[in-house]
């Protein structure tokens, strides 16, 4: 008989965390360490939300794209430990490939002023100006600057550049040029700062030592404990969660799960205001995601130097985001894992990505997904051909993901891989002034999506419980 993942469960805690993703995660340490009483409540039989892995045998795979600025090493140092901050190496050589350009980046801001005034023909004081101009972006800015129209005030005409500049955050966080400026402004600010980073021995090192931490700082982590619902009483304040049929009391909540979920099936439509129900109403998911994870024979490994850390790559002749969604997949973000930065892999590994449609493979047949499956892999082989002409006889083992994949595993609404648009943001941020007790965290608004954003946005969370606890407690 297996072992009742509440055994030994509390009847009260001082905050009940919904999911363990980096941001929920990340919240539950720092609330353990200011002393309250904290339970961790993950569905999944792992933690780490989108930041996973999975084994088949002796391989290793990372889900995702795994790479994020320089300012996780701090915030890991800070909030996490020398350890998990130690663990952090950048990754110095990101390649480009398309019908426009190909190249060769460290992918920050001295290489990117090098490469768009010797190699794009901008004038020096014009690309200055852009750089200044996105990261002196800020929430008191004009909000309603579209990215597209940022770029058109810096480079008229210049779809090149707009490719250069834009395409890598597109990948990263499904950002688009209707998207509002200031979300890209610091996104792409934050990756200019020094370049682009990892972890060294991959995402399951990562987790196992954040898992570590938290049992240290006194989390009780309850693993394959989906929540069924949050309860609010009749004065709007949370008082409780259920989980596999169990009443769990708790002073606040930190819901980690996706924000719609949270407000329409965990909390339900009674509990909130009309207003605050059509603005929720008006929040759009952010796409979804197709990879295919290729391991290749221990003893045929590649360079590092033939093909990169991280190689964007596309034959689509100009940048479009609609096209980036296409089932006719165009455009792939390679992540290749090489055994000097993850000893564990003993061979090389790499992950193709693409940003893709829920709808596109929700609506396929019995018959069709399978099919639609092995066409996903069959035609990211023969796209990176290009790079590895051989890679088919290099080739150990092969699998596929896609929006329903996402789904399934992290029970993220429409397998989105990426949370909410811009408008998401206002809408997390607000659910404390509509349910006392309840706050959210996790992937919203673009500029809290990733790792970093994530585990920053787990942090502002945590300081909010924080007061908001000590207040209830003076009172």
């Amino acid at each position: 008989m297996s072992r009742d993942p509440l055994q030994d469960v509390r009847d009260q805690y001082d905050v009940v965390v919904i999911g363990g993703g980096l941001g929920g995660m990340t919240a539950a340490n720092i609330l353990a360490r200011a002393g309250h009483r904290v339970l961790l409540a993950e569905q999944h039989f792992k933690l780490g939300g989108l930041a996973t892995w999975f084994r088949r045998g002796e391989r290793i795979f990372d889900v995702s794209l795994h790479g994020f600025p320089v300012g996780m090493i701090k915030s890991c140092r800070r909030y996490w430990s020398a350890e998990i901050a130690d663990s952090i190496v950048q990754l110095k050589d990101i390649r480009f490939d398309n019908p426009m350009f190909s190249l060769s980046t460290t992918f920050d801001r001295d290489d990117f002023t090098r490469l768009l005034i010797e190699r794009f023909q901008v004038p020096p004081e014009k690309v200055e100006e852009f750089f200044d101009a996105a990261r002196n972006m800020n929430f008191y800015d004009d909000q309603t600057l579209t990215v597209g129209r940022l770029f058109e005030r810096f480079f008229p005409g210049r779809e090149d550049v707009v490719r250069l500049l834009m395409e890598p955050i597109t990948y990263a966080n499904g950002s688009t040029l209707e998207d509002p400026a200031l979300s890209y402004g610091i996104v792409f600010s934050n990756f200019m700062s020094k370049g682009v980073y990892t972890f060294r021995d991959g995402t399951e090192h990562l987790i196992r030592l954040m898992g570590r931490e938290l049992k240290k700082n006194g989390v009780d982590l309850r693993l394959r404990c989906p929540v069924d619902n949050i309860h609010v009483d009749k004065q709007k304040q949370v008082e409780g969660v259920t989980i596999a049929g169990r009443r769990i009391n708790t002073r606040a909540i930190v819901s980690n799960a996706n924000l719609l979920g949270t407000i329409f099936n965990l909390v339900g439509p009674e509990h909130w205001d009309a207003d605050f129900l059509e603005q929720a109403r008006a929040v759009r998911l952010n796409n979804s995601s197709t990879q295919v994870y290729m391991a290749l024979k221990p003893d045929m490994p590649i360079e590092r130097g033939q093909c990169g850390d991280l190689l964007f790559s596309s034959t689509a002749p100009t940048f479009r985001t609609e096209s980036l969604l296409s089932r006719d997949i165009t455009s792939r973000t390679y992540s290749f894992y090489y055994p000097d930065t993850r000893p564990s892999l003993g061979r090389c590994v790499i992950v193709a990505s693409s940003n893709a449609n829920y709808g596109d493979w929700a609506g396929l047949s019995k018959e069709d997904y399978p099919a639609g499956k092995r066409d996903l892999i069959e035609n990211a082989l023969t796209a990176i051909e290009k790079y590895l002409p051989d890679v088919r006889d290099r080739l150990d083992y092969v699998e596929a993901a896609t929006p329903l994949t996402f789904e399934r595993y992290t029970k993220h609404l429409a397998g989105a891989s990426f949370g909410t648009k811009f408008e998401g943001l206002a809408v997390s941020r607000a659910l404390p002034e509509h349910v006392a007790g309840l706050y959210h965290t996790g992937s919203v608004g673009i500029i809290m999506s990733g790792w970093l954003g994530a585990v920053n946005y787990g942090v502002i969370v945590a300081n909010n419980v924080d007061a908001f606890l000590m207040k209830e407690q003076a009172v």
